[in-house]
C-alpha cells in the first residue's frame, strides 16, 4: 500500500466504464444531440399546400384546375391553408381575394350561398391612385345630374366596396382613357347603384384602406 507524504498530491484515478457519472455524461450527450437532430429535422419539413394558380377574385368559381401544389415549410400553422387532402365543395367560391402564387387559406373558400355580393361595372375618367387594384377597398362617390347641365352633390353610395377587376378601356372618341372597374356589391345596395349609372351619374373612386377585414 503506498503512503502519501505530506504535500504530496493525491493521484486521479482513471475513469472506469462502470463509473455511473461517466454514463449518465454520456447520455446527456446523447440527449443533447437527438434533440439538435429533431430540431433541424422539423423545421427543414416541407408539406404540400395548394396555392392560387392565378389570382382568384371574390365570386369565382374554384375547383382543383384554380390551384396549384408547392412544398411549404409551415409548421404549426400548416392547418390554416388548404392542402391536396381536402376535397373542395361543388359550389366553392372565392371570398376574398387570393393573389396568383399565394398560399389558399381556409377562410379564403367558402360556398355560394356564403357570398352576398355581386360584381357591378364602374367607369371612370379620373386617374385611380396605383393601390388601386383587385382585391383593394374603394369608397364608391356618386354625383347625379341636376336641372342645371351640372351634378348635384356628391354623396358616398359605396362605402369599402372591394375591387374585383381593373381594365383600361378607350374612351368613346378613342383619344383618352377610362378605366373600367368591378366592384362588388351587395343585393340591397345594387338597385339605387344602377339606377344612379342608368342615369348618368358622375363616378368617382376613392382608395380606402381602412375598410380592409
Amino acid at each position: 500500500m503506498a503512503i502519501q507524504t505530506p504535500g504530496q498530491a493525491p493521484r486521479l484515478s482513471k475513469p472506469s466504464w462502470k463509473d455511473p457519472r461517466l454514463l449518465i455524461g454520456i447520455l446527456l450527450v446523447l440527449a443533447s444531440v437527438a434533440g439538435v437532430v429533431a430540431l433541424v429535422g422539423n423545421a427543414a419539413r416541407t408539406v404540400p399546400m395548394y396555392a392560387a394558380k392565378d389570382a382568384l377574385v371574390v365570386g369565382q368559381s374554384i375547383t382543383v384546375d384554380s390551384l396549384t401544389i408547392v412544398q411549404v415549410q409551415l409548421g404549426t400553422v400548416d392547418k390554416k391553408y388548404l392542402n391536396p387532402a381536402d376535397e373542395l365543395d361543388a359550389n366553392a367560391v372565392a371570398i376574398r381575394m387570393v393573389p396568383k402564387g399565394e398560399l389558399v387559406s381556409r377562410t379564403s373558400i367558402g360556398k355560394v350561398d356564403a357570398l352576398d355580393r355581386k360584381p357591378a361595372p364602374v367607369t371612370i375618367s379620373e386617374p385611380l391612385p396605383k393601390e388601386v387594384v383587385v382585391g383593394a377597398y374603394v369608397d364608391v362617390w356618386v354625383a347625379l345630374p341636376d336641372d342645371r347641365n351640372g351634378f348635384a352633390e356628391p354623396i358616398l353610395m359605396l362605402p369599402g366596396a372591394e375591387v374585383a377587376a381593373v381594365n383600361t378601356a378607350p374612351g368613346s372618341l378613342g383619344s383618352t382613357k377610362n378605366m373600367a372597374l368591378m366592384v362588388l356589391v351587395t343585393d340591397v345596395q345594387m338597385p339605387k347603384f344602377l339606377g344612379a349609372v342608368a342615369n348618368k351619374a358622375k363616378v368617382s373612386v376613392v382608395w380606402n384602406p381602412g375598410a380592409a377585414p
